[in-house]
This record gives structure tokens, C-alpha cells and sequence, in this order.
């Protein structure tokens, strides 16, 4: 298992394979992940403990612990953590295909924005 640190919090990721990839993700309470989208990759999350809120293109809803949400290549969205948060992703192996948007830490590319 490999611990990945974010400003936001953590990744766990249990299994990277050249099929697909599971994380096990902890946000911060308040914190948010990017606004982003993926040219490949597909996600899809389950809430397992925490309150979260997702952005989906224009769309916003709240996540409680047992709810999922799936997210198909070149879909905007931004996973902001209500309450401390744990969710695991199972995605396509793309682990680095992530365009930035907007991100609270500076980790956007001027070519991206």
C-alpha cells in the first residue's frame, strides 16, 4: 500500500494494476480537491464515513456514507469534505490524467486554466 499526502489530506492506494486502480482517500474537514476532469480516466466513489459535497459539472449534491456518485471521463468536479471524510475510488488506471481547473494550493497550470 502506498500513502500519497495531499494539502487536503491523504490517498491509500490499495491496488494499482494496468486495469484498474482502488484509493482509499481522506479529506479534511473543509477542505476540497480540484476542480478537474479527467480525458480518460473514470471514477466512481463511495462515501464511508463523513458528509461530503460534489460538484458535477454545474450540479451540486451532498454525499452521506453509503452513497456513491460515478465520474466519466471529461466530467468538471470538485469533492469538498463537509466533515472529516473517507472514500474509496475505484477508477481506470490513469492516475495521472488530471486537468486542473481551479485548486486552492496553487497546483494549477497556466496552459490548463
Amino acid at each position: 500500500m502506498k500513502r500519497v499526502e495531499k494539502p487536503w489530506g491523504y490517498e491509500l492506494w490499495w491496488a494499482v494494476t494496468d486495469r484498474y486502480a482502488g484509493k482509499w482517500i481522506h479529506v479534511n474537514r473543509g477542505e476540497s480537491l480540484s476542480l478537474q476532469y479527467h480525458r480518460q480516466k473514470h471514477e466512481s466513489m463511495l462515501v464511508i464515513s463523513g458528509v461530503a459535497e460534489i460538484q458535477l459539472g454545474d450540479a451540486i449534491q451532498q454525499l452521506k456514507p453509503g452513497q456513491a456518485v460515478e465520474i466519466p471521463p471529461n466530467t468538471r468536479h470538485r469533492l469538498t469534505a463537509i466533515t472529516d471524510l473517507d472514500v474509496i475510488e475505484v477508477s481506470t488506471p490513469e492516475l495521472d490524467d488530471v486537468v486542473r481547473l481551479e485548486d486552492r494550493y496553487g497546483r494549477v497550470e497556466a496552459s490548463e486554466a
